[in-house]
């Protein structure tokens, strides 16, 4: 058994989280070393590197996508470019597939590598991008007056917790999340929103919407013409949502159990009582996804009836493979953030939102930075850009046990996840599975997602659809350049890797919107009259209008 934390050195840890972004020094200087150690007693491929063996013979334009431009064929930029390209490829070899190094440090050195290389790439620097020299002379030097506008505005926003510049524009309840509803229920977790018919009559199961409760559900109900709630509302079915609380460091000591409880189990209670004895369709997205799927495989083992279908979006239930944010994810980092998390109650949301970037520095750091500030261009805002914005804390209980049960001990694939004791199984699960994943997803990657098929021996429809772990949600009818493709494997039949799923599926132009209504549909009783909002004579009376207030805490 460990020695309890001392608080003093919790209290280091916490301080070094604020300056470094929570990563844990020691994490990486354990991989750096292994790195060392192994490449130091290998001198003959050392000589190999030096002497360009391992070189590939055609270099192309992997580190950065911007140099691919035509504006830097000219030279002296092709010069940059073409060093910045061999030095690039002769530091990927050094690092990369060196026999004895650990394969999580091996992953995380390569990790590190490739971000030095998007920091230091000449796109990033005034005096070697020829689009920044360029605008320079063109403007007499207002674009630099105009970045440094635009970097102070930043760091004021930022000193005084202020969302980014437009971001005032998408308002929850205003140009975002206004699809008309109810608040039937509120207890100190999550507010659950039952949404207004628009439809004479409603297929008989409702639909529950989980999301991940890293951020606000309203990604969910967006702008009106790409919400998912709003286009199953419209197709004539009774939808409730999940808004989670922005929990403070007062809610420090809830744990999975209590999000299991008076999350989706609350829900449940609440919408029989609205619908006695109707069963649900359950939609779980991200995070909400898996911890449906633990209450699904818990009521399963119960003989608990009542789920109709259960289908989750960009969500893993197998972690053993879940991409580069598994790089953030092992015992030195995760004592390192339980130190952070025991000092302040919770992981506050720029914290999280640090790991993310940098999975993607060059689109999401360095990118807007060389725009916002060298070119004095500010990116158009977007209601998904507001929305990723608008991020919430996570408390320490709950995120401690997430990381360690589910993403370190990938507890719940192998059957040791305990429910009120005792250990869920997800083949347990027997109502029909719509599984999503999306195609570029560096959250949940799609075939991380697929794995539930190893998991669970239902009747399961796989979709894959274009787009991010976000974006690939936000896939409404008539956006353009969207496909997706879909398969059905019955219970016990045999699986289907995830290769062969590529080779025979066919492409299907459009969103998957429409497929996921008519596989509703197809689960779905006959229709009837819409049901009340809330039922006052139950104990659930109306508590405010939708988007309701959990939603606007910061």
């Amino acid at each position: 058994m460990s020695e309890p934390p001392n608080e003093f050195d919790r209290s280091l840890h916490a301080a070094w989280g604020r300056v470094g972004s929570g990563i844990s020094l020691a994490a990486q200087m354990l991989a750096w070393s292994d790195w060392a150690l192994h490449f130091a007693t290998q001198p003959g491929r050392g000589v190999e590197l030096g002497l360009g063996h391992a070189l590939p013979a055609a270099r192309p334009l992997t580190h950065d996508p911007r140099l691919a431009a035509d504006d830097w064929v000219q030279w002296p930029f092709s010069m940059y470019r073409d060093i910045f390209e061999i030095a690039g490829h002769r530091l990927l070899a050094l690092v990369r597939g060196v026999p004895g190094v650990e394969p999580h440090h091996a992953q995380w050195v390569k990790f590190a590598m490739r971000q030095g290389l998007e920091m230091i790439s000449p796109a990033n620097l005034f005096a070697t991008n020829p689009q920044v020299l360029k605008k320079t002379a063109a403007t007499a030097g207002a674009n630099l007056l105009v970045g440094a506008a635009h970097g102070l505005e930043d760091l004021w926003r930022k000193a005084l917790a202020l969302p980014p510049a437009g971001a005032e524009a998408f308002r929850p309840g205003h140009e975002v999340a206004v699809t008309p509803g109810t608040v039937v229920l509120r207890n100190e977790l999550i507010e659950l929103i039952q949404y207004a018919p628009t439809t004479p009559t409603v297929h008989a199961e409702p639909v529950l919407f989980v999301s991940a409760w890293i951020m606000k559900y309203y990604v969910l109900d967006l702008s009106p013409h790409n919400s998912l709630i709003r286009y199953l509302v419209d197709q004539g079915h009774t939808v409730f949502a999940i808004s989670w609380k922005n929990p403070s460091a007062a809610e420090a000591q809830l744990g999975m159990d209590d999000y299991l409880r008076l999350g989706i189990y609350a829900s449940l209670d609440a919408i029989d009582i609205i619908l006695p004895r109707r069963r649900v369709h359950a939609v779980g997205y991200c995070l909400g996804g898996t911890l449906m799927a633990i209450a699904a495989a818990a009521m399963a083992r119960e003989r608990e009836d009542r789920l109709a279908s259960l289908t989750l979006l960009a969500a893993q239930t197998d972690f053993t493979e879940p991409g580069e944010i598994g790089l953030f994810i092992d015992e030195s980092q995760l004592t390192f953030l339980e130190d952070i998390m025991a000092r302040q109650g919770y992981l506050d949301s720029t914290q999280m939102a640090a790991a993310f970037q940098a999975l993607r520095a060059g689109d999401l750091v360095w990118g807007p930075m060389v725009r916002h500030y060298l070119l004095g261009e500010r990116s158009p805002m977007t209601d998904l850009m507001a929305w990723n914005a608008d991020g919430t804390r996570m408390p320490y209980r709950m995120h401690a046990d997430y990381l360690r049960r589910l993403f370190l001990d990938n507890a719940l694939a192998e059957g040791r996840y305990l429910v009120h004791g005792r250990p869920v199984s997800l083949n347990d699960i027997d109502v029909p599975v719509f599984l999503l994943g999306t195609r570029t997803d560096h959250v949940a990657p799609w075939r991380s997602v697929y794995k539930f098929s190893l998991l669970c021996d239902t009747d399961v429809t796989f979709v894959l659809t274009e787009g991010g772990h976000n974006a690939g949600i936000l896939s409404e009818p008539g956006h353009a350049h969207r496909s997706h493709r879909m398969l059905r494997r019955l219970a016990n039949s045999t699986y289907v890797a995830p290769d062969d799923f590529l080779d025979t599926s066919r492409e299907i132009e459009g969103s998957w919107w429409p497929a996921f209504a008519q596989w509703l549909v197809a689960h779905s009783g006959p229709k009837r009259r819409p049901p009340a909002m809330g039922a006052p004579r139950r104990g659930l009376p109306p508590v405010c209008d939708a988007p309701g207030t959990y939603v606007l805490m910061r």
